[in-house]
């Protein structure tokens, strides 16, 4: 017989940031996240936690994770039928928005309940095997002045790196250009810069500095130039900067990105495991990623993504955060530039019970 939804503890914690992160639209020094435990009819534990942003986004989430816990209690532990079941209650409300955030957090916790009962990783589960899977380190690197920069990217590599992602969307094109120069001094050829304006620029401006990017030269790739949503816009970029254009942390489930696929605009997409609908969504993407022939990056939850791109047919680099790391027993590791997948039944994830209720709002 196949177990069942026994209980589910949600609970919010504000957490310190290691590197706090300085983005062009604003700054983040905590991070708001709601913890999730199911507990099935076996004894099992399925954790996940989602990343609120704040107080008020994170308040929000819980009440949606209360009110879909109530619809689910006593259901087999069945991620595809769960997640089929809380769409058709959300259909008139809509899914692409922040109840797809919650939804995302059942999912995720089910798939580590259903890998635990049969004590496998979850990468396992999911018919890959464990391996290590290279990463950058996203941790910093925010708008601040090139010296600091350069300095913060040399601390970050040291952190057992070879890769660091640096934000950029500073007020002048110059400004940024400086920040770019005085990293990749520090750091030298043979690490590997990544860049993320974070939505910050029009479309002509995103061309210009682009171009103006292209010209430096030894960027990975460019990341969200303009609006998430304009995919014609990112399309125009991508065509007129020969600088790999990334893309994907903002689409609100598989449906987004097959629509982003369709009209080519991007590079290389990096789905977020949150917003991509968990698990289930997630596995959609990677497929459509596969047919598509385009390269798949992870968009933050380390501990989740790289389960995940382990069974990903186009995986490319994991983006790694520790914003977790504050509220777990085992947080995880990066040497020579790789990050193992924890052969660890599950996703490998238990609370440190004593951060928790420290922590916990």
């Amino acid at each position: 017989m196949q177990a069942t939804i026994r209980e589910i503890l949600i609970r919010p914690v504000v957490v310190p940031m290691s590197v706090p992160l300085h983005t062009a639209t604003g700054a983040v020094e905590q991070a708001a996240l709601v913890l999730i435990d199911i507990t099935t009819s076996e004894g099992v534990v399925g954790r996940s936690y989602l990343f609120a942003f704040n107080d008020y986004i994170q308040r929000s989430v819980v009440s949606l994770l209360e009110g879909m816990a109530g619809m689910i209690l006593g259901d087999s532990v069945a991620p595809f039928e769960i997640e089929q079941k809380l769409r058709s209650k959300h259909v008139l409300l809509g899914l692409h928005n922040v109840v797809l955030f919650a939804q995302s957090g059942i999912d995720m916790a089910l798939w580590d309940a259903c890998a635990l009962s049969q004590q496998q990783p979850l990468v396992q589960l999911l018919g890959g095997e464990v391996k290590p899977l290279r990463a950058y380190n996203s941790k910093g690197l925010g708008i601040m002045s090139p010296d600091k920069a350069a300095s913060e990217a040399s601390q970050l590599l040291e952190e057992g790196f070879n890769a660091v992602k640096m934000r950029l969307g500073r007020d002048s094109a110059q400004q940024d250009l400086a920040a770019v120069q005085a990293v990749k001094r520090a750091i030298g050829s043979d690490a590997t810069l990544m860049c993320d304006f974070n939505q910050a620029l029009s479309v002509n401006e995103a061309i210009l500095r682009g171009r103006m990017l292209d010209e430096e030269g030894g960027l990975y790739w460019i990341e969200e130039p303009t609006r998430a949503e304009d995919y014609s816009g990112i399309a125009k970029i991508t065509a007129a900067v020969d600088t790999p254009i990334s893309i994907g942390e903002n689409f609100m489930g598989s449906e987004q990105m097959a629509e982003a696929l369709r009209l080519h605009c991007c590079d290389y997409v990096m789905p977020d495991v949150q917003r991509i609908g968990g698990v289930s969504g997630w596995m959609r993407a990677a497929a459509m990623a596969q047919m598509a022939g385009i390269e798949m990056s992870s968009h933050l939850f380390p501990e989740f993504s790289c389960h995940l791109l382990g069974v990903t047919p186009t995986a490319h680099w994991l983006e790694y955060v520790d914003w977790a790391a504050p509220v777990l027993q085992q947080p995880l590791g990066v040497e020579d530039g790789m990050l193992s997948i924890p052969d660890r039944s599950g996703v490998g994830m238990v609370w440190d019970e004593a951060a928790v209720k420290c922590y916990r709002v």
